[in-house]
């Protein structure tokens, strides 16, 4: 449906999506339905939550982060029959139960039908817990990243964008500007299949504040100096989520940024929506994004007027949600069972020297020809240089000297002539050798961002967000890995 076609339905009221944040009186409080239904923030008791949850079964566990955020989300039902979400800190968290107390409270009184609302909380002892809505057709990272049979629908992708600059601007409207660690788990699907913002990301993870649990590639540079979140840094991690969606992979923002300055839309854009999307589409989300992720906090939009722009692009705007989402209206996606192949086996164990005979094993074949594109420059010195650089490595990594290897693939990828997704998958490994998780991180994303649908890629970030405690992340990197390996079996 055409821009002028999607005005048409917001003026007039008949579309499946709401006006803009404009007229507040459609989105606070949830609708009038949902106003009803919905109690006031209350506070629950530890044994109430017990119940609800099978006492913290680890069979309710819907979302799990490591040391570096020590908390966790279950799933509970209440004895009216609702469903929740209940997050529960660890013990050193928040010592004052006081503050906790005030800051609950003051994101419960939030009521929108872009969030999942915050219900209530538990402030017995020590216990500090949080209650909300349950959304029972999981995650946008889900839906984007490791889709079982279909892509995200770009009308789909559109309306997350715009879901989610109307629940910041409504946030942003009562007083809370502040969204701690906004990204693709955060995004979640209710019964109708409508995305809406996670309220937990509203509270900070503990009175520290300490918000950024993600890799520092998609922190605001701002947060890099100063420690603080603030209105522009949520602004810049919504550009994040921008290039998600544009890619359909979690791209770092200053890759994206540099294939924007050349023009290499192309390669940004997901493949598996070509020929699916107009150009003027395209470019405006690209332009939001950039404008979202300018280094000068100042520079960068704010909620209204990203709002703004991304009504004017909506799609198919009479088409339910949960039918441009692929799912039954009302019921939950059911899992799918994942069967690791032997590499993620190895993930899993985090065993680097069967990992090691792996790639080893494996060579070089799945560069496709990346790095011999450039075979015809072999007459130059700086070729030479290039390549006895890689045959210096590669010596070392058969004997297992990380940091030899390092050192050599560190030569080679800084010559610049070529490029290989198999020395920065090499070079990762060795990194991981030698507890440098970080780094090996970096290097797998690159190799990713070289080849996208490459197995070992994800695989190997599996293994570094495991060793960064990023257990969450980590699974999700792991079933992709394997989603992409059955793929490649098929052709």
């Amino acid at each position: 449906m055409g821009v002028h076609c999607s005005k048409f339905f917001f003026c007039c009221g008949h579309s499946h999506l709401k006006p803009s944040l404009h007229d507040l009186s459609d989105l606070e409080n949830g609708g009038e339905n949902e106003k009803n239904a919905l109690p006031s923030f209350t506070e629950f008791s530890l044994d109430v939550l017990m119940i609800a949850t099978d006492g913290f079964s680890a069979d309710n566990i819907v979302s799990e982060h490591g040391e570096k955020a020590p908390n966790v989300v279950y799933k509970g039902l209440l004895q009216n029959g609702h469903s929740i979400a209940v997050k529960r800190f660890n013990r050193s968290a928040w010592p004052d139960s006081r503050q906790f107390l005030d800051e609950a409270k003051a994101v419960g009184n939030l009521r929108s039908e872009r969030l999942a609302n915050l219900l209530g909380c538990c402030c017995e002892g020590d216990q500090r817990l949080l209650v909300a809505e349950f959304m029972p057709n999981d995650t946008l990272a889900k839906h984007l990243f490791h889709w079982e049979s279909e892509p995200m629908k770009w009308a789909m992708r559109l309306r997350v964008a715009f879901y989610l600059a109307q629940a910041l601007e409504y946030c942003c409207s009562k007083g809370r500007a502040i969204y701690h660690d906004l990204n693709a788990y955060r995004i979640l699907f209710d019964q109708d299949g409508d995305p809406r913002l996670s309220c937990f990301g509203l509270m900070k993870n503990s009175r520290d504040g300490k918000s950024y649990s993600t890799n520092l590639a998609f922190t605001p540079p701002e947060y890099m100096r100063t420690g603080r979140v603030t209105a522009e840094s949520v602004v810049y991690s919504f550009g994040t989520m921008l290039l998600d969606l544009l890619s359909g992979k979690h791209i770092p923002p200053s890759h994206a940024l540099d294939l924007i300055r050349v023009k290499n839309f192309s390669t940004l854009m997901d493949s598996c929506l070509e020929g699916r999307i107009s150009n003027d589409d395209g470019t405006e989300l690209v332009r939001l994004a950039t404008r979202s992720l300018q280094y000068e906090a100042r520079e960068r939009p704010n909620a209204k007027s990203l709002v703004n722009s991304l009504m004017t692009i909506q799609k198919e705007t009479e088409v339910p949600s949960h039918v441009l989402l692929g799912i039954r209206h009302g019921t939950a996606t059911p899992p799918q069972p994942l069967l690791l192949t032997t590499t993620g086996e190895a993930c899993l164990r985090m065993d680097l020297t069967a990992l090691h005979e792996i790639l080893q094993k494996t060579g070089y074949k799945d560069d496709e020809g990346i790095a011999n594109e450039l075979s015809f420059q072999m007459w130059t010195n700086q070729m030479q240089e290039t390549l006895n650089s890689k045959q210096q490595g590669d010596a070392a990594f058969r004997a297992k000297d990380s940091i030899t290897a390092i050192e050599c693939y560190t030569q080679f990828n800084d010559g610049g002539t070529m490029v290989s997704p198999t020395i920065y998958a090499r070079r990762c490994l060795c990194y991981l050798m030698s507890d440098m998780a970080q780094e090996a991180l970096g290097d797998a994303m690159q190799a990713q961002v070289i080849s996208p649908e490459w197995p070992t890629a994800f695989y190997l970030q599996s293994v570094a967000l495991f060793s960064l405690g990023m257990e969450n992340d980590a699974q999700e990197a792991l079933k992709q890995a394997t989603k992409l390996e059955a793929k490649r079996n098929k052709n």
